[in-house]
């Protein structure tokens, strides 16, 4: 026997005992996910829910149609929509507005700039709302959706910037020149060459700014005092009633109502994805 078939035959068990402590870690991780999941699809479907992952005696749809109202529902996800919509556009237009010359001009202060925009997402929000709601309150800007909208959105800015730029950057310059020559400004070079070819990348900043604005439950409960106005991520606390008595199988007909906004945005999304390379073949020489 050879020395590189004793030494293969020794590594093999332990290749093996590996892989099999990274399948049982990955198992164990896939199943801290998946029981929670488990348990939203089947208290939805019990009128008898509790707390604990139980399959149902008999399947009924009674939890949905208790919630399925206009007051309970429609516009608490109607009100998500427009401060989760609202929020991404305006981070996504920020970000590509404070990208663009970060990427593209070489500064003495980008890199204090970005570091100071990375500080800015150090800063946990709850740090940052009393100062915010004494704002609101000398603007007069509580109860206001389209104030909390820009609010949200700068709270998402720096991240998206960073992500931004780094998207930015893999668009190469010479197909702005080129745009240049032919009398592009630099804002229709942006608009019709950048842009278009970053789409994947603002699609990500996009979906990752709405999921964080649609489980924002502390801005909105703190600045928005009307109940009309407050989003599903605030509403949701009306199924926890008093002295710990909670609808259990209504909180879970609820939860998989409100997630469903979310999986078609991703699905949506990720079906527009597959043209945005159109141009990519302009970056072949």
């Amino acid at each position: 026997m050879t020395v590189s078939t004793l030494a293969s035959s020794v590594a093999s068990p332990r290749k093996a005992t590996a892989a099999i402590l990274a399948n049982t870690v990955l198992i164990v991780i896939a199943l801290c996910f998946l029981l929670p999941l488990a348990w939203l699809v089947l208290a939805s479907l019990d009128v008898k829910a509790t707390y604990q992952t139980q399959i149902p005696e008999q399947l009924s749809l009674a939890n949905f149609a208790a919630v399925f109202n206009p007051e309970l529902t429609f516009l608490p996800l109607w009100n998500s929509l427009l401060l989760s919509g609202g929020a991404a556009v305006v981070t996504v237009l920020a970000s590509v507005l404070a990208a663009y010359p970060l990427s593209r001009y070489t500064m003495r202060f980008n890199k204090p700039f970005m570091y100071g925009v990375l500080f800015g997402t150090c800063l946990p929000i709850t740090a940052i709302m009393v100062p915010v709601y004494s704002l609101f309150v000398r603007l007069n800007l509580l109860d206001s959706i389209p104030a909390t909208i820009f609010f949200m959105a700068a709270t998402s800015l720096p991240m998206a910037i960073w992500m931004t730029k780094n998207f930015m950057d893999s668009v190469p310059v010479s197909l702005e020149e080129a745009a240049w020559v032919d009398g592009a400004s630099a804002m229709n070079a942006l608009r019709r060459i950048v842009v278009p070819l970053m789409r994947p990348g603002l699609s990500v900043v996009f979906i990752f700014v709405f999921i964080q604005a649609w489980g924002n439950f502390f801005v909105p409960f703190v600045l928005l005092l009307s109940p009309s106005k407050q989003p599903a991520a605030v509403s949701i606390y009306s199924f926890f009633g008093q002295y710990g008595a909670i609808a259990y199988g209504q909180l879970a007909a609820f939860s998989v109502l409100y997630s469903v906004p979310v999986i078609l945005l991703y699905v949506l999304v990720s079906r527009g994805m597959g043209g945005s390379f159109t141009m990519s073949g302009a970056i072949k020489g």
